[in-house]
């Protein structure tokens, strides 16, 4: 089959998207938009750039031929940086499917949707959202946390009383336990969407898979055999720790793998973090907490101390001599 019609297909269905729709590679998971369909071109333009980009009819060809030379199934991975954008707009069409997850683009006679078409917005006023309060102890600590930030002045310390500073303690330790506890959570569902060597960014930074190795000594009586075979004296390793096996392996022909379990273990870390981004949003943030005004605002200073009526208990201050006079009492 010629190109010619699947060409024609496909750019019927990238025009019949809504014009706010926004896609997303299946790789680096980057966000951009349609700008225009033209006769022998795509013009795509990314979220976070300002450039338009053309994807040529040609290598949408190129690419048609490589998953039908692949006998229906082709690694996007082989893809080139750039690339990405082709395997995306292909999955418009009904023939084509990328399987992000997979890291593959498919081709079936059954029509499908394209999983690199993200949330279309369905409103005309998005700003009018209404917001609800995530179920997340983190969320409630952090609200306790900026409210109490914004009563002292913490660029003095010394000058804050304590109770104050005892509330503010226990605020920052309960944020950083939950926060931990959330970002482990969201680590595990990431690891399943990470290819290795890619970075993924959002708004605020990006993350990518790394692979840590870990090592642990096997039986010391196996550790010292194996150096004994090697022509390592006992009495050199009289007790085995780590410190002295590697200054031994540097003198034999022993490999890591004879005296240590070495098992690797994946895990996502912070590759970048956008500091001006944040400065923007946090500022936005705060223009709009000023801007509340009448019912709205009254319902935030509510929901903030229902919150802080919560804890009270948890982070009162209370003198030795309040506690004995309140046993005497009793």
């Amino acid at each position: 089959m010629t190109f010619g019609p699947t060409w024609n297909n496909l750019r019927d269905n990238v025009e019949a998207l809504k014009s706010d729709a926004t896609l997303v590679t299946p790789l680096s998971r980057k966000a951009f938009a349609i700008e225009d369909v033209q006769e022998h071109r795509v013009l795509i333009q990314y979220r976070d750039g300002d450039e338009t980009i053309p994807l040529q009819k040609d290598q949408f060809e190129t690419l048609y031929e490589r998953v039908s030379e692949s006998q229906g199934k082709f690694d996007v991975d082989r893809l080139p940086p750039d690339a990405e954008p082709y395997a995306t707009v292909l999955s418009l069409h009904p023939r084509f499917e990328v399987d992000d997850r997979a890291g593959t683009l498919t081709e079936s006679e059954q029509s499908t949707g394209s999983p690199l078409v993200e949330a279309q917005s369905g409103s005309e006023e998005p700003d009018e959202t209404e917001r609800e309060e995530p179920d997340l102890d983190v969320y409630a600590d952090a609200l306790l946390l900026i409210d109490a930030l914004e009563r002292h002045d913490i660029g003095s310390l010394e000058a804050v009383d304590t109770p104050a500073l005892v509330n503010i303690y226990t605020l920052l330790s309960d944020v950083q336990r939950n926060a931990n506890d959330l970002r482990k959570d969201v680590r595990s569902v990431l690891l399943d969407r990470l290819h290795h060597d890619q970075p993924v960014s959002g708004q605020f930074g990006s993350v990518q898979r790394t692979t840590r190795r870990n090592r642990s000594l096997k039986d010391a009586e196996l550790v010292l055999n194996a150096f004994e075979s090697a022509g390592i004296e006992r009495e050199r390793l009289t007790t085995v720790d780590s410190s002295k096996v590697d200054e031994a392996l540097e003198v034999t022909e022993l490999s890591e793998s004879d005296v240590y379990d070495i098992e690797p273990s994946e895990y996502v870390r912070k590759a970048d973090v956008d500091e001006q981004e944040k400065e923007t949003r946090l500022q936005g943030l705060k223009d709009q907490l000023e801007a509340t005004e009448g019912d709205e605002a009254d319902e935030l200073r509510s929901e903030i101390e229902e919150l802080e009526d919560r804890i009270a208990e948890l982070t009162e201050f209370r003198s030795g001599r309040s506690f004995h006079e309140s046993s005497a009492g009793g």
